[in-house]
């Protein structure tokens, strides 16, 4: 293996979570202890951030701050849903290539590491290919990231374990109001939460439920599409028996036609996905106009992703582990790779990490086994439980100030641009 001297860039991309900020920390943390990675830098607000030549020298950071990532949640170093589309924006794509280069020459980059989920993977792997095309050594690796718990080859996401301990701990919640709150006319409460294509958000919430009766009594995930017919039974029965529903709805939930029920094609997303704009507030109105329920919707929104105070020290471990890994695997002459969680128990819970090619991880969404799901797929099943219940493990402690959680902040001291301003 040969020797590469050089700097390393880090960078983060797609939603934050409670734990990707985590997974810099163990690449800050790891770098420091390689001779031949000279200095450190972040790359603000993603790739479009690397484009504009925004970096930061993580080697002026103190050592507190740097620690103090691990319990802060959303992206220390901001992040971006920019695209290298070399299908849909050839020109543009060959041009933001040249600049990239451009950018990791001036600055003799040659450890690149990239956070972040689907399309993230996809944009490293792109990176790595036209570094080998271009002759150019860096040594490329994704770090894997997503709530969405969707990248296939790893046996889950950093940012997951956190999601659903928060999720599960807020639906038991709500369901202890909710039933406090029943009367003879019944009611039901609908979550809403993310998860677009895969359900492991809305399924992970099953972990609320102590016993037969307890909430979630429904969880709608978008592997199953929703009968309707079905469903309002399930809900019938619930109330009928219990005087309250809960239901946790995945805001990708599609109907029997295979289209998604809160779709507003009218709006697109930056890749041209079109909004998802209430799940939850369409389903409940259904429930009252045939049912004569009453119904309240709850958004969980970006709370569920930067709830940092509640994050499972497992998955805190595990990302920094992530970051840690990938810093040693590019040293050892390793590129074109993503870091992924290999699970060897459940019970105890044993972990590793090991490496997948990023061509093998681009663009490939990793769905709930159907397995894992009830018959009637209203619930995931003890296969399901068995898997997700050791990733919500361990509190983190949070220092605090006034009573409230004091994260930290980058200073963000700027890398001295090298380069005209990008066109």
């Amino acid at each position: 293996m040969a020797e590469l001297v050089g700097n390393l860039l880090v960078a983060q991309s797609g939603g934050p979570t409670a734990a990707i900020n985590a997974s810099v920390a163990g690449v800050i943390l790891e770098a420091g202890r390689h001779e031949f990675i000279e200095e450190i830098y972040g790359g603000l607000n993603g790739i479009l951030g690397i484009l504009n030549e925004e970096l930061i020298d993580l080697n002026d950071e103190k050592a507190k701050t740097i620690e103090g990532l691990k319990y802060t949640p959303a992206a220390a170093l901001g992040t971006c849903r920019y695209k290298i589309d070399f299908k849909k924006k050839p020109e543009q794509a060959a041009r933001d290539m040249d600049r990239l280069f451009e950018v990791f020459q001036a600055h003799n980059i040659r450890y690149f590491f990239y956070a972040g989920g689907n399309d993230s993977q996809d944009t490293a792997h792109k990176i790595h290919l036209e570094a080998q095309k271009r002759g150019y050594e860096m040594r490329v690796i994704g770090i894997p990231k997503t709530i969405d718990n969707d990248l296939p080859h790893t046996d889950h996401c950093p940012g997951y374990g956190s999601v659903v301990k928060y999720n599960s701990a807020t639906v038991a919640e709500i369901a202890l109001d909710v039933s406090a709150m029943a009367t003879d006319d019944g009611a039901c409460c609908l979550v809403e939460v993310m998860g677009r294509a895969a359900g492991w958000i809305a399924a992970g919430t099953v972990l609320a439920r102590r016993g037969p009766n307890d909430a979630p009594h429904i969880i709608l995930v978008p592997e199953i599409p929703v009968n309707e017919e079905k469903f309002l039974a399930k809900v019938k029965e619930t109330v009928d028996a219990l005087k309250y529903c809960v239901v946790v709805v995945g805001e990708g939930v599609k109907n029997e036609k295979g289209e998604e029920i809160a779709a507003d094609k009218s709006q697109l997303d930056a890749f041209g996905h079109a909004v998802l704009s209430g799940a939850a507030d369409n389903l409940g109105k259904l429930i009252t106009s045939k049912l004569g329920t009453k119904t309240r919707t709850v958004k969980l929104g970006y709370a569920q992703r930067a709830a940092g105070h509640y994050a499972s020290a497992t998955d805190i471990q595990e990302s920094a582990a992530c970051g840690a890994a990938g810093v040693r695997a590019a040293v050892d002459g390793q590129s074109g790779v993503m870091v992924k969680l290999v699970r060897s128990s459940s019970s105890p819970y044993r972990w590793n990490t090991d490496l997948q090619p990023l061509g093998d991880i681009a663009n490939v969404e990793h769905l709930i086994p159907r397995e894992w799901l009830s018959e009637d797929g209203f619930l995931p099943n003890e296969k399901f439980v068995e898997y997700a219940r050791p990733l919500i493990e361990g509190e983190v402690k949070v220092p605090q100030e006034g009573g409230l959680p004091k994260y930290i902040v980058l200073d963000e001291s700027p890398v001295e641009k090298k380069l005209a301003a990008r066109s």
